[in-house]
């Protein structure tokens, strides 16, 4: 460990900057150009989402020079309730540009291995004591002089590169669930698309969202404060994008059991965001802005791609609301159709489309167990606790 040095993050770039948002220079967004990449685009494990990015033209893209990014560039959360993520900016995204609430981190090669840093800056440890530096402000944030003086234990280069490689290994398997799982609900959504909506006949029946499914609405949870035992993490919105973390509100287990969430649970954000998913990060209890999803007449993949079908529409109607957040209610899934073939048909139907969503099921759990070991490796590397071969 005597080789094993302690820098601050500023003496190991050539550069620490952040971007431009285009509208304050007169510049507007576009269709179609170059990627402008902004927070929401990438979450706490460092996936990035293209299908989130912005565009700005050529011009646009030449005046904000400064935050042009370049390839291993390390993307820094300012500000905003997901300060401290991180992401790596690659090949496949480039050009690209970003805004203000985005730091640049541009390393010197020389000194830092970028996958060994972005993954330093990953820890639990770092993300905690960013959080802190920005006190209690109602926009919390941090500047680029409080991102340059960040400790950063460093081992020589070539252990960076090993340490790296390791977590790298598990990343990549982790990444290739992700996107098998991307693959089977495109699947699935194509083909609930192509027999219950394109080939759906008029002679069918038609049921509404809330006829096939309970959507279970949550509880305001203070009635049940976490003062004994093992308490239960609080699933909000929040939670749905990032996962249970050191800051997930906790409360008692006395509350009803069809409250408790498990993992495999459908769970449906009727505000704020409205988004639906397959719960895969362990057992909490439902919060009042989302919905619990289940059914006792029909399968699971049935009432999840139902409402995922509905979903465009929800989103369209919370966002006409004069709300700040916007909202459904429940006459909105009672307006929502679904078409039901006849019991031999949905049987043949079942056979393809169950095994999609049981399989989906299936990788969270393995995405599950291989991000706790990755989580459980990297401050023991990153302190040099466990040392590999290099």
């Amino acid at each position: 460990m005597a080789e094993w040095k302690e820098h601050k993050l500023g003496e190991l770039c050539n550069r620490i900057t952040k971007g431009t948002t285009p509208t304050t220079l007169g510049m507007k967004f576009v269709d179609s150009g170059i990627n402008f990449v902004k927070a929401e685009a990438f979450s706490y494990d460092g996936r990035i989402d293209k299908s989130s990015f912005n565009f700005i033209d050529e011009e646009t893209h030449k005046k904000l020079a400064r935050s042009q990014l370049q390839k291993d560039d390390i993307l820094f959360s300012m500000a905003g309730v997901y300060l401290g993520k991180t992401a790596m900016v690659t090949e496949d995204i480039l050009p690209a540009n970003t805004n203000q609430a985005l730091g640049i981190i541009r390393l010197n090669k020389e000194k830092a291995c970028p996958q060994y840093i972005i993954n330093y800056l990953k820890q639990k440890s770092i993300v905690e004591l960013v959080n802190n530096y920005s006190g209690q402000s109602a926009q919390p944030n941090i500047n680029l002089e409080e991102i340059g003086s960040i400790d950063i234990l460093l081992p020589p280069l070539p252990e960076q590169r090993a340490i790296a490689e390791v977590l790298s290994s598990l990343d990549d398997k982790i990444d290739l669930l992700h996107r098998q799982n991307k693959t089977l609900e495109a699947l699935a959504e194509t083909l609930f698309r192509q027999w219950f909506v394109e080939e759906a006949e008029e002679s069918w029946e038609r049921k509404s969202l809330d006829q096939i499914a309970n959507y279970l609405n949550g509880l305001a949870l203070q009635k049940y404060p976490a003062n004994n035992g093992e308490p239960l993490p609080v699933i909000k919105i929040r939670e749905l994008n990032q996962g249970i973390t050191e800051s997930t509100d906790k409360c008692s287990r006395e509350l009803p059991e069809q409250y408790i969430i498990q993992d495999g649970d459908i769970l449906f954000s009727w505000s704020g965001s409205l988004q639906i998913m397959i719960w895969h990060d362990g057992e909490g209890a439902l919060n009042q802005h989302l919905f619990k999803v289940t059914s006792e007449n029909y399968p699971k993949w049935f009432y999840y791609l139902a409402t995922k079908r509905h979903l465009e529409n929800f989103r369209a109607i919370a966002e006409s609301k004069s709300t700040t957040m916007g909202h459904i209610q429940i006459h909105h899934l009672t307006e929502a159709l679904v078409s039901i073939p006849p019991e031999e048909l949905f049987n043949q139907y079942d056979e393809s489309l169950s095994p999609l969503i049981e399989k989906l099921i299936k990788n969270n759990a393995q995405i599950k167990i291989l991000t706790k070991q990755r989580d459980t490796l990297l401050p023991k590397l990153m302190s040099g606790d466990v040392r590999v071969k290099f």
